[in-house]
């Protein structure tokens, strides 16, 4: 189980079976299309937040450990991918255990397989057809959608649904809703892929339709696509189009941001930013055009200010003035209050303004707060300030308004949920009560010290505070600042411990210095550990050309990964492939992918916490 579940009440709901046929039945017939709500992460209330909906289908009762752990993968994973990572705080989880009367889905493998009665009605072969794509994995979107409603508080507004099939086979597909295969070795890496459909619009970078067929050459216009265009880099920045802000930066994907030939399915006459982003490979990460979209997409699901004073009428100038906005995992929000457009002094990133402190004249004035999400992740000035990432609200100040009388006790409304670890860089939250007249204090402690937190004391950095390594204890407590009365205190666990990883190459033909030498190929076999429970996940990187989810090899999540000059053809995809070396080798004309090269490798806990850095050098030799 990831570790930021939250324990919370379930909810089953028994729709009606499919009718029985001759296929042999692996759960009684009134437990299938049986199903429950489990919360895997809870971050707020459901309308709060962008709710992730998990289906299972193809999973009988005796497959639930499976999905469970399917699931866990496919979570850890995908939190351990920008933006996700960062806005994981933003994002509700939920997994929906379907009871299916058959294992598995139809038409897997191939065509000859058999045709398997089961909630989703889920078919690789884009449904089974002769003509159809074979990774392409659909299901029934009115029954989805259907087990998806049991999941209270979310619609087609503020959710996205994920289907897994009960399969080992690659496939996916994305659209209204993504679908993924369960447990093919790659299946954890097809979940953001599909979403980036779904959610983000964005576009295959495939120079293929299909698999083995080259694609032909782009003859239309223009793309829509934000990372698809017909554009030199100089003209991007004489007109300002399309990725220009980023040009010539290292991408996140690996090598730099530019102009690379191939995409949405043609081979040529089209270009996308990077060599390898997410959405041609799986494995790399998506690069800075398309997390900039993904980061705009999640956040245009949610509202940056989630509650505050009303703004319906007029109030008084003696009382206190609050917002409580969304909190991202590693960074604040930019918190702006200006009282007849003049900035106010001491406002800067505060949550609550008590207007009695401030040199208010006797009359009507116009108090505004604006909220800015400053991520890194977006230049797009559109984007910025776009309500995704922008919000204000406005009050109108009359000093003949009185102010409430109503008492309320310091306590809090909302925080960083309790009842998982936090990363040892997380930003953690906790948003208090709002008493009219004054404003509570909230007191931070890390393993029973106190914390001080220079003005936004609603965000704690653990950041900034550079916790060793090990397990640690946070604690907030809301302080009325006339009485001096606490409320209860909240406590977080801090994972600080990093994880490692453990790597295993082929044996070496020789030694130099601290080069290892191998003939014509070799493998590597990653294996990631931490201390606490949740997916631990490992990743490498050839070269410094961008970090690669490890998930074993293609066929096989238990072989290791093998690397070759020309990598090895997979469903007519390369995998290992070593390109240029990184530098020269003693010997000339080395043959492409020979000589010299660098393997890094590093392990992603489920708290998010980044593990050491560890590097082997190793020296490719020509021996055929």
């Amino acid at each position: 189980m990831l570790r930021r579940t939250v324990v919370a009440a379930t909810a089953m709901v028994a729709f009606a079976a499919p009718a029985l046929t001759g296929h042999v039945r692996e759960a009684r017939a009134a437990d299938v299309g049986r199903a429950e709500v489990v919360p895997v992460q809870i971050t707020g209330a459901p309308a709060k937040r962008f709710n992730l909906v998990v289906l299972g289908d193809g999973y009988t009762d005796a497959d639930m450990p499976k999905y469970r752990q399917d699931v866990d993968q496919e979570i850890s994973t995908l939190f351990a991918f920008e933006p996700f990572k960062s806005y994981r705080s933003y994002i509700n989880v939920y997994r929906v255990e379907i009871v299916s009367g058959e294992s598995g889905v139809s038409c897997d493998p191939d065509l000859n397989a058999p045709r398997r009665t089961t909630p989703l009605s889920m078919k690789f072969w884009s449904g089974c057809s002769s003509t159809g794509i074979q990774r392409l994995l659909v299901m029934d979107n009115a029954a989805a959608q259907k087990y998806a409603n049991m999941v209270t508080g979310t619609s087609a507004a503020n959710r996205q649904i994920v289907a897994l099939a009960n399969s080992g086979t690659y496939g996916g597909a994305g659209g209204t809703y993504a679908t993924a295969s369960g447990s093919n070795a790659m299946s954890s890496l097809i979940m953001p892929h599909e979403i980036g459909h779904s959610l983000g619009g964005l576009q295959d970078e495939y120079n293929y339709y299909q698999r083995g067929v080259p694609g032909g050459a782009y003859t239309d216009g223009e793309p829509n696509s934000i990372h698809h265009t017909l554009l030199t880099e100089e003209q991007m920045r004489l007109q300002k189009a399309k990725w220009y802000r980023w040009l010539g930066e290292q991408s996140t994907s690996g090598g730099p941001i530019g102009r690379y030939e191939g995409g949405m399915y043609d081979t040529t006459g089209v270009w996308r930013p990077s060599a390898h982003s997410m959405m041609k490979t799986l494995g790399y990460a998506y690069d800075q055009v398309e997390r900039e979209r993904m980061t705009q997409a999640i956040s245009a699901k949610l509202n940056l200010i989630q509650d505050n004073t009303p703004t319906t009428a007029p109030i008084g100038a003696d009382r206190v003035v609050w917002l409580e906005t969304l909190h991202p995992v590693d960074h604040t929000l930019d918190i702006t209050w200006t009282l007849d457009g003049k900035k106010v002094a001491g406002g800067r990133d505060q949550h609550n303004l008590d207007l009695s402190r401030l040199p208010i004249k006797p009359g009507t004035h116009t108090l505004t707060a604006k909220v800015v999400d400053g991520t890194a992740f977006v230049r797009d000035p559109a984007v910025r300030d776009s309500a995704a990432l922008t919000q204000t609200r406005t009050w109108t100040i009359d000093t003949t308004v009185p102010n409430p009388t109503e008492t309320t006790t310091a306590g809090f409304t909302e925080s960083t949920p309790t009842g998982a670890a936090v990363g040892a860089n997380d930003v953690i939250y906790a948003e208090t009560t709002h008493p009219a007249t004054s404003v509570p204090a909230v007191r931070w402690s890390l393993d029973g010290k106190k914390v001080a937190t220079p003005g936004n004391d609603r965000d704690l950095d653990l950041g900034r505070l550079h916790i060793a390594s090990g397990t640690h204890t946070v604690t907030a407590r809301a302080v009325d600042p006339a009485t001096g009365a606490t409320s209860e205190t909240l406590t977080w666990a801090v994972d600080a411990q990093r994880p490692t990883v453990s790597a295993v190459f082929s044996t070496p033909a020789a030694k130099q210095g601290k080069e290892y030498v191998f003939d014509n190929e070799f493998t590597m076999k990653l294996s990631p550990s931490d201390d606490a429970a949740g997916a631990t996940l490992a990743e490498f990187q050839v070269d410094g050309d961008g970090w690669f989810r490890y998930f074993g090899w293609p066929t096989d999540s238990t072989a290791p990964f093998r690397f070759t000059p020309l990598g090895t053809k997979v469903d007519d995809l390369i995998y290992g492939k070593l390109g240029t070396p990184a530098r020269a080798v003693a010997w000339e004309n080395v043959p492409p992918g020979y000589g010299h090269h660098t393997i890094e490798y590093r392990a992603i806990d489920a708290a998010g916490n980044v593990g050491k850095t560890r590097k082997v050098d190793v020296i490719l030799r020509d021996t055929r």
